[in-house]
């Protein structure tokens, strides 16, 4: 793939569009369109925490990937079920045009909204929105070498938020019993990223069955050295904290290592909930009114434990 670069673009046309051009380096070449450049790249990895200014385009915070395929645009909004849903590229969203220097997008829910492109690498550009003063970095990736395991782990808040409750699926052998051992249920809602509820029903109930039992603040932390692994800690409003090292096993299951006792615990995720609509799976609940990803900045902490 040639990058592009467009000039003048914002001088002769401003006036009618927010503007799109591309970053002028002697080092990019100029042989490609902008249209032939955003078909380029299979899907376009919204960084969300790269994002800057005070504003926001709804359907681009909702998207981990976007894609712009044959006038249609394409959108991944939910991380489960990510590489599978339409082909790798999610479902369609909408529309989109480009003229000259301009990105001109039409989302079924949305509306309309221009873009102003920069490249900022050979791989990377920032969209901007002129009049929401928002702008978002974008990372083009093939599907066949798309960082699934980043996209994970660089967003795992929201995937934990994507099911309406997790249910233990195994208990370790080893470590030693602790209280956590009762907490058969855990959910983390999009409350500010923050929110959790705990459940001691008995497993195997319908989620409409479960009393939550506790409530509390949690806070995810990135570990200096590892790139696929994090630290979660559940703050009870009791006043206690449990402190695991959590890993994804898949889609639909997570490994909580506890850290004091040396126990492991799963949980399989119950209740999917899908974005904005699309192919249904079974254990689905389908919402056209979605989260807002905003940036997330974590604190880091050393890994504990030789595991």
């Amino acid at each position: 793939m040639k990058p592009i670069k467009l000039l003048l673009v914002i001088l002769l046309s401003g006036a009618l569009f927010s503007s799109c051009s591309v970053i002028i380096n002697d080092n990019l070449d100029n042989t490609i369109s902008l249209d032939e450049l955003m078909s380029s790249y299979d899907l376009w990895y919204v960084d969300i925490h790269r994002t800057s200014g005070s504003g926001d385009v709804p359907f681009v915070s909702m998207a981990f990937t976007l894609s712009f395929i044959n006038g249609n645009m394409y959108a991944n909004n939910n991380i489960v079920d990510i590489g599978l849903t339409g082909n790798g590229l999610g479902i369609i969203v909408g529309s989109y045009n480009t003229y000259g220097g301009f990105l001109e997008t039409f989302h079924d829910i949305d509306g309309r909204y221009d873009f102003e492109v920069v490249q900022v690498s050979l791989n990377e550009i920032r969209i901007y929105d002129t009049f929401q003063n928002v702008s978002y970095v974008l990372v083009g990736y093939q599907r066949n070498n798309f960082d699934y395991d980043m996209l994970f782990y660089d967003n795992i808040e929201y995937f934990l938020q994507e099911y309406n409750a997790w249910e233990r699926s195994a208990i370790s052998t080893t470590g030693s019993p602790n209280p956590f051992d009762n907490e058969h249920y855990l959910q983390f809602t999009p409350e500010n990223n923050t929110t959790f509820f705990s459940s001691q029903d008995a497993l195997g109930l319908s989620i409409d069955q479960l009393l939550w039992d506790f409530t509390g603040n949690y806070e995810v932390f990135d570990v200096v050295g590892y790139s696929d692994l994090k630290v979660l800690t559940l703050n009870y409003d009791m006043g206690y904290i449990e402190e695991f090292e959590l890993r994804v096993i898949n889609d639909q299951r997570i490994e909580l290592f506890h850290i004091s006792s040396e126990r492991s615990y799963q949980f399989s995720g119950r209740g999917f909930i899908q974005l904005l609509r699309g192919e249904n799976r079974p254990d689905s609940v389908s919402m056209n009114v979605g989260r807002k990803r905003t940036k997330i900045v974590r604190k880091k902490k050393q890994k504990m434990n030789l595991k």
